[in-house]
């Protein structure tokens, strides 16, 4: 099956109620104003594949804000742009990103009427008094009956919940991330998307980190606890289609500290790798061969080389080879090869 691309659309802050205590969209996704229908039109009509071309499947996606809790004409301009190129086939579907709370059966109605094919929670973290704290202005009970009709309705929705790790108000990143990720595993989402908490310039955050009043994990702790997570996602089957924030320009300009790194995504890809090769180490030997899918070879090299490095420095020799017949995500051990 080909992987699915997008091409997204960012609508920042547009339909969001409040303020979350993280959060400067602007400056996380580079956008400044939402995009018009035609603007939408000529970007679709300029980089979507033909229909049949055989390239990879493209979604439509509309990221950033709120977006059904954005003014419906809007919405409807939105959405009539990009529908038609769904219906002749150049695009897979419609994905788009909104508030658990911004969720109802007419407006699941709406949408499927236009041909969106998957919504995506911003559900953060399924612990009240985080979210409190971080000022969401919904509840995990709004996740939960939000997920719930999107995967009820008639239209078969794909679900993706988001979610974040090392909130402001945690008492424990490692628990809280974990009991996150069952509590939304348990919702039957089909996608994840796990974000490390960073601390943007212009936002409630930023004036706590300065004030001394939050500590924002580091690179490598955000990774620790973000690998684990990896796995509780894995062996659920739910598929993790974005780790880490998109390393634009913007962000890079405006993040003010925390686990921000261009290759999160990797590092924590690494750690995950590193553990399941040690798995398949027998004691006392000198030389480990490892097999993986071709897509995963730098994870399970390390970033940097950091998982051969920690094999050196055990005295272990680590050698990893390209396997095609392989799941993604799988390591399997093998004999070296010859020569």
């Amino acid at each position: 099956m080909k992987k699915h691309a997008n091409l997204a659309f960012f609508v920042p802050h547009n339909g969001c109620p409040q303020q979350c205590l993280f959060c400067n969209q602007n400056r996380i996704s580079g956008a400044d104003s939402t995009p018009t229908p035609q603007q939408v039109r000529a970007q679709c009509e300029a980089f979507l594949p033909a229909a049949g071309g055989g390239a990879r499947p493209t979604e439509i996606a509309f990221f950033g804000g709120s977006f059904t809790a954005i003014d419906r004409e809007i919405q409807r301009g939105l959405l009539e742009a990009a529908a038609p190129f769904v219906r002749c086939g150049r695009a897979a579907g419609i994905r788009l990103s909104t508030r658990p709370d911004a969720i109802d059966p007419e407006t699941l109605d709406f949408l499927a009427a236009y041909g969106v094919t998957a919504i995506e929670l911003g559900a953060q973290s399924m612990l009240d008094s985080v979210l409190a704290a971080n000022r969401r202005g919904h509840t995990a009970a709004d996740i939960a009956r939000a997920s719930a009709l999107a995967r009820s309705h008639p239209a078969r929705f794909e679900l993706g919940l988001q979610m974040m790790v090392g909130m402001y108000g945690e008492q424990d990143p490692l628990a809280g991330a974990l009991e996150t990720g069952r509590r939304l595993i348990a919702l039957g989402p089909a996608t994840a998307r796990i974000y490390p908490t960073v601390v943007v310039e212009n936002t409630p955050l930023c004036d706590l980190w300065r004030a001394g009043k939050y500590r924002p994990l580091t690179v490598e702790q955000a990774a620790l606890i973000t690998a684990r997570l990896l796995a509780l996602f894995e062996e659920a089957g739910v598929r993790v289609i974005r780790i880490g924030l998109h390393a634009d320009e913007s962000l890079r300009a405006s993040a003010a500290a925390g686990p921000f790194h261009p290759a999160f995504g990797e590092i924590a890809q690494s750690i995950l790798f590193f553990e399941k090769m040690q798995a398949l180490l027998i004691p006392g030997e000198k030389e480990l061969t490892v097999r993986v899918h071709p897509s995963r070879m730098s994870c399970a090299v390390g970033h940097g080389r950091r998982n051969l490095l920690a094999f050196a420095r055990q005295g272990v020799t680590l050698r990893v080879l390209p396997d095609s017949t392989l799941p993604v995500g799988s390591v399997k051990r093998a004999e070296p090869a010859a020569g």
